[in-house]
């Protein structure tokens, strides 16, 4: 169940987006992927679920090098930009994911249930995406990624635009799943989602300055706050 980033390094053109990034999420574990906008944390994310191919560097799930197919039905992947039907309800939109995994018609309704009352969304299930806010659509779009019970959850600035209270609520979801042995990586520029991880990967300018538990990185800081971290050296660590 880990998940490992060897010498990555890609470019668009002339322009450096990752430069030999090295990182593990192992089992049990939530990895934050800290850094400003810009950073190259999305562009990690989409080399990690198979969606782009690194120019150099590997990238596996257990052994598994990415991409490969077998690694779909693990992954429940959440994009930063959202990717849902909005001519279909919320509850449709939920179900077409759920059927796609496999999840049989008695064990979907189960889960939508679930994931609906979870998140918030139970009123609104019948309602078309297309008159949801952009809050409760990254709602839908986090229990999309959930629908299928992953092993592996890759998720893109999960709690943008959602309110404090349900971010908490969210967070203390991600705490669990990682207690029950799923691997987690989160991009985030919030710091104090940041240390709400396992383990944080702070990148600045596609490079990775700083890779540690949450506990060490504070550790390396004078006043117990990340962003320090980003502000020494001009973003790195002497």
């Amino acid at each position: 169940m880990t998940i490992t980033v060897n010498q990555i390094h890609m470019s668009f053109g002339h322009r450096k987006v990752l430069d030999n990034v090295s990182l593990s999420a192992e089992k049990g574990e939530v990895l934050g992927l800290i850094g400003p906008s810009g950073a190259g944390k999305t562009t990690l994310i989409r080399l990690i679920t198979g969606a782009l191919k690194a120019q150099s560097g590997t990238i596996d799930f257990n052994g598994i090098s990415v991409p490969d197919k077998k690694l779909l039905g693990q992954m429940g992947f959440m994009p930063q930009s959202d990717a849902l039907y909005t001519d279909l309800s919320g509850l449709d939109n939920l179900k077409f994911f759920g059927r796609l995994y496999g999840l049989k018609e008695k064990a979907l309704n189960q889960r939508c249930d679930e994931l609906l009352k979870f998140i918030g969304l139970t009123q609104d299930k019948h309602k078309l995406v297309s008159n949801y806010s952009g809050g409760m659509k990254k709602r839908l779009s986090l229990i999309i990624a959930l629908i299928h019970d992953p092993d592996y959850l890759i998720l893109d600035e999960p709690t943008v635009g959602i309110d404090p209270a349900l971010r908490r609520t969210i967070w203390e979801e991600f705490d669990a799943l990682a207690k029950a042995g799923k691997t987690l990586i989160i991009t985030t520029h919030v710091m104090d989602e940041a240390v709400k991880c396992t383990k944080c990967a702070l990148i600045h300018d596609g490079e990775l300055i700083a890779f540690d538990t949450v506990i060490a990185l504070l550790e390396r800081t004078q006043n117990n706050n990340l962003e320090d971290l980003f502000f020494r050296t001009e973003g790195r660590l002497g």
